[in-house]
């Protein structure tokens, strides 16, 4: 199991995770698209993902606008492997 990260810990990667935010336990982020049809490809890139490692976001997809929320419930919050995620989250939404 993923070691839960202390506040200071979760303030240093929010740092280094732009669009990123804090919200109790998750770590929270929107990402806007010009067409519908991107923000799906865009979650479906995710679900590959997050099956792969077996650690999934809350997915919300409103039209153009996809917010995905992040946590570790076996740790009771924010673990390295969120920050991991969201790092290659941001990788996979500059491709698209």
């Amino acid at each position: 199991m993923a070691k839960r990260l202390s506040l200071s810990e979760i303030d240093q990667a929010l740092a280094a995770l732009p669009g990123w935010k804090l919200d109790g336990k998750f770590i929270v982020k929107k990402y806007r698209f010009r067409e519908f049809m991107s923000g799906v490809a865009f979650v479906t890139k995710i679900a590959e993902l997050s099956e792969e490692k077996n650690h999934h976001p809350f997915i919300a997809i409103d039209y153009k606008l996809v917010t995905l929320r992040l946590t570790s419930w076996n740790a009771g919050g924010l673990t390295d492997l969120d920050v991991a995620l969201a790092e290659v989250y941001d990788e996979i939404y500059e491709k698209i």
